[in-house]
């Protein structure tokens, strides 16, 4: 009898990439199930999922009965939320705590939780206002506390969000800004292709893996090496130019400016994972199921390199170069689906001079 997998965050990069690869493999296809979590089944990507073989049921994370009854029967669970969507630490710790609780009262046997590091702690308090990293990393700690067979995946940068429309134009050709030096190494993937890759290989390895943390990242790649990659690829000069941190956060609403400034130095200072994350990394290469894609390669399939999924905001002659940079920053470190739809974007932009009606 087939195993079921519960699947949270279904229709997002990380929950769609999951299915995907558990559908493609032949060992864990046959030996589960899948139970996708969605709060609106009847959109067209939950209904892309039904016609798959994949059970898609409603649930939303700040219910604790939903999730309770998403989570019956499930054999193994993968977890992720998005702090995002309602731009709270703590609204985000209570839905990856229902998650956890719901695993927990209904026996499942793994929880795949997608963390990030816990930033204030790693950094002896030095970068303290990143509340979207020590939120999952509070959830990984709750889990831990609670005995829940877990093992963890913590996700690196996501390669799609990082676009010729980041990369401010010149008349010498294009540079790209940030408060990295040229050598920065950069935790990046494809999470929408490889998150999979790392959630099937931990089924795969589920006694071995259980209680270890994944880290979720083809490789390291430095600012000079992105450009680089961009350039040969696209035919365009791009080069890099690093500034300082004041005048990087000045790019950036006010709202979200420390934030996105202190990730960026999370990443230049404590190279992201803290450290030993080379060793971690290297090991968890070694489980995954399929390799996952180079940065070159995943330019190389995307199309055009001008072409993102951002032209409509960035053609729009109203919306200021601060939003444009901002929302590209923070779909850089954590993607949000849906933004300019979101319950949380007159938080980020308002001190911003612009109606939302121009970014809709």
């Amino acid at each position: 009898m087939s195993k079921l997998l519960t699947v949270f965050g279904a229709t997002g990069n990380q929950g769609g990439s999951v299915i995907k690869s558990v559908l493609a493999n032949p060992q864990l296809s046959s030996e589960y199930k899948i139970r996708a979590v969605t709060r609106d089944p009847s959109k067209p990507s939950g209904k892309a999922l039904a016609d798959k073989g994949v059970e898609v049921v409603k649930a939303d994370l700040k219910d604790k009965e939903s999730v309770k009854k998403a989570v019956e029967g499930s054999s193994a669970v993968f977890g992720v939320t998005n702090y995002w969507e309602l731009f709270s630490k703590d609204a985000e710790v209570e839905q990856g705590k229902n998650i956890a609780d719901a695993c927990k009262e209904n026996g499942v046997s793994l929880l795949i939780w997608s963390s990030i590091p816990h930033a204030t702690k790693m950094t002896n308090g030095k970068l303290p206002h990143l509340p979207h990293f020590d939120s999952k990393a509070e959830i990984g700690e709750y889990i831990r506390e609670q005995n829940i067979p877990a093992t963890f995946f913590h996700a690196g940068c996501f390669m799609s969000n990082i676009s010729s429309q980041s990369i401010q134009k010149s008349d010498e050709g294009s540079i790209l800004y940030w408060n990295l030096n040229p050598d920065t190494k950069m935790p990046l993937f494809d999470a929408a292709d490889d998150t999979g890759k790392f959630v099937a290989g931990i089924l795969l390895h589920q006694p071995e893996l259980l209680g270890k943390d994944i880290y979720g990242a083809s490789g390291w790649y430095t600012p000079t090496e992105i450009v680089n990659t961009i350039q040969e690829v696209s035919g365009q000069k791009t080069t890099y130019q690093q500034v300082s941190d004041e005048t990087f956060q000045s790019f950036l609403p006010e709202a979200i400016g420390e934030e996105l400034k202190e990730t960026f130095m999370l990443m230049r200072d404590y190279a992201y994972y803290g450290p030993g994350g080379d060793k971690i990394l290297a090991e968890s290469l070694k489980y995954t199921d399929g390799k996952p894609s180079t940065f070159k390669e995943y330019v190389q399939r995307s199309g055009p390199w001008q072409t993102g999924k951002l032209d409509s905001l960035f053609l729009n002659s109203k919306v200021s170069s601060q939003i444009r940079y901002a929302v590209l920053l923070l779909q850089l470190v954590e993607p949000i689906p849906g933004l300019f739809l979101s319950a949380h974007v007159p938080h980020v932009f308002s001190s911003c001079p612009i109606s939302l009606d121009a970014i809709k």
